[in-house]
């Protein structure tokens, strides 16, 4: 999992100190990837060597950081219930989304009352998202306990406990 606390602590910034906009936000996340680059309304950056695409709308107020996943193409209806699922309790502020024929890991937020936390946070949801697709699904975060994905990790903990009793 990401260290969020690591990039956390590499803000400078006070998260109440202004409105978020794109330079501040191009800022935070060249201090995430110095080699991040920023293409009129986005920037794109690496982490944990994951592709993130971060786009905004200033217009809007909305910003939107995007991992891809995969194609659509394939995906059976138990994986699509299970990304549901895990919409609901495990990967919290990140989600599982479908567009342009591909699954995404997403943190949508409104732009300008986003804090620094807040905005490393979610990028690093939406990693996470993207990396424990097909195993946990989880952001990393903490899990909302009234949720499906419990019982779906302790099926995953039993069939590794199974798969031990036969060595």
């Amino acid at each position: 999992m990401i260290r969020l606390a690591l990039l956390l602590a590499a803000l400078a910034t006070p998260a109440w100190a202004e409105d978020m906009t794109l330079p501040r936000l191009a800022e935070i996340l060249g201090r995430l990837d110095p080699e991040a680059e920023r293409a009129g309304p986005a920037v794109r950056l690496t982490v944990e060597d994951v592709p993130v695409l971060v786009v905004t709308d200033p217009r809007a107020d909305r910003m939107r950081a995007m991992v891809p996943i995969r194609s659509v193409e394939g995906l059976s209806a138990e994986e699509l219930t299970r990304l549901l699922q895990a919409n609901f309790d495990s990967v919290l502020d990140a989600r599982y989304a479908v567009a342009e024929g591909r699954l995404w890991a997403v943190f949508i937020h409104p732009l300008s009352p986003l804090r620094d936390d807040q905005l490393v946070s979610g990028v690093g949801q939406a990693v996470n998202a993207a990396l424990t697709y097909g195993t946990t699904f989880t952001s990393g975060e903490m899990q909302f306990g009234r949720g499906d994905s419990r019982g779906e990790q302790r099926k995953l903990l039993d069939r590794l406990q199974e798969r031990g009793r036969d060595i």
